[in-house]
């Protein structure tokens, strides 16, 4: 059995290997695929397919992405409404998660299960209703519109994840600002927030990326460019007949919505480490 056990180990070591490759091939290719596209001309995107590199590198994709259609202005969209979302969502949870995590009261239990279900509601049952409400506070195609739809997916998700890292946080952080006279907002904002801090940017940056990438919402409540993001920019490119697919200004302009999300996670890449390991030993 000994002597097996390095051939067992090397074996078991390659096929580990080979479906770390599988998996990076899979998740990565995509994108590698769409920046080949972005980065190769118009006039030889069709003879180029199939091509592994582009014969010539050229930005003109990038370049009429801009200059064909307000899309500078899709992306400023885009940014403050899925900030505004996360900002308020956060708030709110947080709030939520330190009733919920840390204080007892009849039926909460009922109301975790509530906010799970809500999390998990497709989002075409709640559409009419959110429509007419919308309307009905005037707020069709703007901001306020957009991040008050979001907020019906964001908000159950992060109420639900912040609680369960509320739960963790050790009491005697409680009672030691307890004892020392704070109440439980000074509590709560001024000795648990700064635990709370890898959770937080876990989960808001889970919540942008959501918010980011919605659709749905983003084309049923806009009707022009003063609120409609990006997703529903995209959707909307046109050639110049309509028998013309611009692939290449498709292709430019979901590398340029996908790089800010990229930078967002190397930049907190350590605080989504220990934020979404911070649950797995208890404190």
């Amino acid at each position: 059995m000994n002597s097996k056990n390095p051939t067992v180990r090397a074996l078991t070591l390659t096929a580990f290997w080979l479906v770390v490759a599988v998996v990076l091939f899979y998740v990565l290719f995509p994108f590698y695929w769409a920046v080949k596209t972005s980065l190769t001309g118009p006039s030889v995107l069709s003879s180029e397919a199939l091509r592994w590199l582009p014969s010539q590198l050229t930005w003109q994709n990038f370049h009429d992405v801009f200059a064909g259609q307000p899309f500078g202005r899709n992306l400023f969209n885009s940014v403050v409404v899925a900030t505004g979302t996360v900002l308020l969502s956060l708030l709110l949870s947080l709030l939520a998660a330190y009733a919920l995590g840390k204080f007892r009261f009849k039926g909460k239990s009922v109301l975790m299960y509530i906010i799970l279900a809500v999390s998990v509601f497709p989002q075409i049952a709640v559409l009419s209703g959110l429509y007419t409400m919308i309307k009905t506070f005037d707020l069709y195609n703007t901001w306020g519109g957009l991040i008050l739809s979001y907020m019906i997916f964001t908000l159950p998700f992060t109420v639900w994840t912040l609680t369960a890292f509320v739960r963790e946080i050790p009491t005697e952080l409680e009672e030691a600002a307890y004892v020392d006279g704070a109440s439980p907002l000074q509590t709560l904002f001024q000795v648990l927030l700064p635990v709370m801090t890898p959770a937080l940017v876990t989960t808001g940056l889970l919540a942008f990326i959501n918010a980011w990438n919605e659709y749905l919402f983003a084309l049923t409540f806009t009707s022009d460019n003063a609120a409609k993001t990006v997703p529903v920019s995209i959707a909307n490119f046109s050639g110049a007949t309509q028998f013309e697919n611009p692939f290449g200004q498709i292709m430019a302009a979901s590398v340029i919505v996908t790089i800010p999300l990229i930078i967002l996670v190397l930049v907190f890449q350590r605080n989504i480490v220990s934020g979404l390991t911070a649950g797995a030993v208890k404190g």
